[in-house]
């Protein structure tokens, strides 16, 4: 009885969390985002430049610009440099003690999906990984064909 409860729970889970529902503001869906998609997530930044208290889900295509060190304090993140325009510049914090290193190289192209935060430089997205305490969706990077959460 107990088991058949658990695996109805991560059935529901799954579904809730990796479904392709498109009513959620959330994607859900990993894939590369449309030009329309972009265009959108590209004015959306463009706009928060100016509020230091902008925060949003925001998925984007983006070129790798620069890798950097790894933040190894407190929960170890992959940092890199995108940019998803000309005059955008975002730095990706992957948490890789909650998903996989991204094996990225400069000027590859790859698909983000996480949670924007004002920052003076431009701003950083993170949240790039499943939620472990199952909270929230979660988001993802899809690199070179396969997608890192």
């Amino acid at each position: 009885m107990l088991v058949a409860a658990a695996i109805a729970t991560g059935v529901n889970y799954y579904n809730k969390n990796y479904s392709s529902d498109t009513s959620s503001s959330i994607k859900t869906t990993v894939t590369q985002f449309t030009k329309n998609e972009q265009k959108q997530a590209i004015s959306q930044i463009r706009e928060a430049k100016n509020n230091t208290n902008a925060q949003f889900w925001v998925g984007l295509n983006g070129k790798i610009v620069h890798k950097l060190k790894d933040d190894l304090s407190g929960s170890r993140h992959q940092k890199f440099l995108i940019s998803p325009s000309s005059d955008i510049t975002l730095l990706v914090a992957h948490n890789i003690d909650l998903a996989s290193r991204v094996p990225i190289k400069k000027g590859d192209s790859i698909s983000v999906y996480g949670r924007y935060e004002w920052n003076n430089r431009g701003g950083v997205i993170h949240w790039t990984h499943h939620d472990p305490k199952g909270l929230k969706k979660g988001g993802w990077i899809k690199a070179n064909g396969k997608v890192y959460r």
